[in-house]
């Protein structure tokens, strides 16, 4: 029987920074509606601020599916109360596998851990199979609590 196990690992773990490398360069890839090279990937994920996905301000998570390195997730604390929800990526080999949901309870325990009492978030509407997790998970819709170029819409929830 396969399984998954998720737990908390650095950010810059080799297979924490392949799965932040490969969600870059999804995420990069569809923006801009062709495949992004290393040399943009290597630049978006320079002075990223992953750094701050440790505790006390932030915590990465990395899912593994019969031992393959599949998922990951990242936190960072906003304040004393809110913590934002980032850098959610599944391989697509491990999509649909109930892994999705798995990383999303443990993101949300972990930020609780931290002290969080709401978790938001960013993401484009581009973004279609993100946005249906998010509302699946029971995020709703809410004002922009920050901008950017690549912020389209907004979610929270209470913790």
């Amino acid at each position: 029987m396969t399984s998954w196990t998720l737990a908390p690992e650095a950010f810059d773990s080799p297979d924490a920074s392949a799965l932040r490398r490969e969600y870059y360069d999804e995420v990069a890839s569809r923006y801009w509606q062709r495949p992004a090279t290393d040399e943009e990937i290597d630049e978006g994920l320079t002075g990223d601020g992953a750094e701050q996905l440790v505790p006390p301000t932030g915590q990465f998570v990395v899912g593994r599916y019969d031992g393959k390195a599949a998922a990951c997730g990242g936190i960072l604390m906003l304040d004393a109360e809110r913590a934002e929800l980032t850098r959610v990526y599944l391989r697509p080999a491990f999509r649909g596998k109930g892994g999705a949901g798995l990383l999303m309870e443990l993101l949300e325990a972990q930020a609780r851990v931290l002290g969080a009492r709401r978790m938001v978030l960013n993401t484009r509407l581009d973004l279609v199979e993100a946005r249906g997790l998010y509302v699946r998970q029971g995020y709703g819709e809410i004002p922009a609590y920050c901008t950017g170029p690549y912020m389209e819409i907004w979610y929270g929830k209470e913790l």
